[in-house]
């Protein structure tokens, strides 16, 4: 099988080294060989987190090049523009529409730019950008935003519903299972 790629990108804290730890279950459960490179930069300090998920029946090195992800999974809406670089021809990009303010921002220095899914998809990206946080807070806490975004992106998956279940179980602490699977559910579902 030729090499899958996805990129989660994010900001500090949001949850992008569950979500590829995550996968990482998923692929490997599925007999495919799997890499995983996780990227921290300033993610203490709010900073861009990137991590790479590759899978397929041989995967040399962990790291996505330009232009090579099938996917990118954005935390939040300035972290997807940024990294659409990375995207392949026909890849798609899946994130949430939350929009959390970098420092330039934070301290008037810069504004956070406006219609960002409108301007990726004028320049003919495949987007599907949705209030994933919403979703997390239906589910029972903001802080499962990544697993809303994990449901969105196992559509494009021949997993079944229960692997995938199966794999959140086996991912999380069994006091938080019930709410990452209600927000998984959320996100296949929408």
């Amino acid at each position: 099988m030729e090499t899958k790629n996805i990129m989660i990108v994010g900001v500090g804290g949001q949850g992008s080294l569950l979500s590829s730890k995550l996968l990482g279950r998923m692929f490997l459960d599925k007999g495919y060989d799997i890499k995983v490179s996780e990227v921290h930069g300033m993610s203490q300090r709010g900073g861009s987190v990137v991590t790479y998920v590759r899978f397929g029946s041989q995967v040399a090195s962990p790291v996505i090049d330009k232009g090579q992800a099938d996917f990118i999974v954005s935390f939040e809406l300035l972290e997807a523009a940024r990294w659409t670089e990375f995207l392949k021809p026909g890849g798609k990009i899946i994130t949430n529409t939350q929009k959390i303010n970098p420092m330039p921002v934070i301290i008037g220095a810069a504004a956070y730019p406006d219609a960002l899914p409108e301007k990726m998809i004028a320049a003919r990206i495949d987007v599907d950008a949705f209030d994933a946080l919403s979703l997390a807070e239906e589910a029972g806490s903001a802080k499962a935003v990544n697993i809303v975004l994990m449901g969105r992106l196992s559509k494009f998956f021949d997993f079944s519903e229960e692997e995938w279940l199966s794999a959140i179980h086996d991912s999380v602490l069994p006091k938080f299972a019930d709410l990452n699977q209600r927000a998984f559910l959320l996100g296949r579902g929408c």
